[in-house]
């Protein structure tokens, strides 16, 4: 029960970190708005519940004696993907606050940059939320204000992970993998026990039905890519003729 708790707990933390990476890369671009700088806000917020949640769940885990060799090893491969998932969001964090400071909506002191991202981050920043539409609260003057704000959080989720390696001693070297390299891109993305959802990035492209008109194209196009080779070689050595003669 402990492990598929902290399971889900963590799978709903990597989403809203995920999320939160999607939304800072509109940062600064034609996408930029006040919407979003509140999205980052409480995407980032919520995210920062979710690890407290996780370091109090793991860590009394972790410190409980009784518990067996195999439960231990995994509850120790958790610990390393949560620490993982902290490492990440703080350094999104830190762009989001450098890019944020480069780029003030209030008072603009440069063009936003034309990234050739379009259309709004609302989708998004509701996934992280877990609501179906979001509803924007925020002052006109979010993006100064966040700012001092965001710069403390940096320190408190800074401060978090110190404490984490001070409580528990794991050592990431010595955990092992439960699955090869790159497995989870061989398995199709689901969204599991947690309500927060899955980014869609990119849409999954209609598979062609098999059939012989696909057969009767391919060997069609192999025949025109030969004769268009042997054009090319006849009209090559044409000209080099040509040319000597010249010479």
């Amino acid at each position: 029960m402990g492990k598929e708790e902290c399971k889900t707990m963590l799978d709903a933390l990597n989403k809203v970190t995920a999320c939160y990476r999607h939304l800072v890369i509109a940062l600064g671009s034609t996408s930029d708005s006040q919407n979003l700088r509140e999205e980052l806000k409480r995407t980032r917020k919520k995210a920062q519940e979710l690890a407290v949640a996780n370091r109090t769940k793991l860590t009394s885990l972790l410190k409980d004696k009784s518990i067996s060799k195999e439960d231990r090893a995994e509850y120790e491969r958790l610990w390393v993907l949560f620490s993982s998932s902290m490492e990440l969001l703080e350094v999104d964090m830190k762009r989001s606050l450098e890019i944020g400071q480069d780029f003030p909506l209030k008072v603009p002191t440069r063009h936003l940059i034309q990234t050739g991202m379009t259309g709004s981050t609302t989708t998004v920043a509701a996934r992280a939320m877990s609501v179906q539409n979001m509803k924007y609260e925020a002052d006109s003057n979010i993006d100064t204000a966040d700012l001092r704000d965001l710069q403390c959080e940096i320190g408190q989720v800074s401060q978090m992970m110190e404490e984490m390696e001070m409580k528990v001693q794991v050592a990431p070297w010595a955990v092992e993998a439960k699955q090869e390299a790159g497995a989870e891109l061989k398995s199709n993305m689901s969204v599991g026990n947690s309500s927060v959802g899955v980014i869609s990035i990119c849409e999954e492209e209609p598979k062609e039905e098999d059939g012989g008109g696909g057969g009767q194209s391919s060997g069609l196009g192999s025949i025109c890519a030969v004769l268009v080779f042997f054009v090319i070689i006849l009209v090559a050595l044409v000209l080099g003729y040509l040319v000597i003669n010249m010479s």
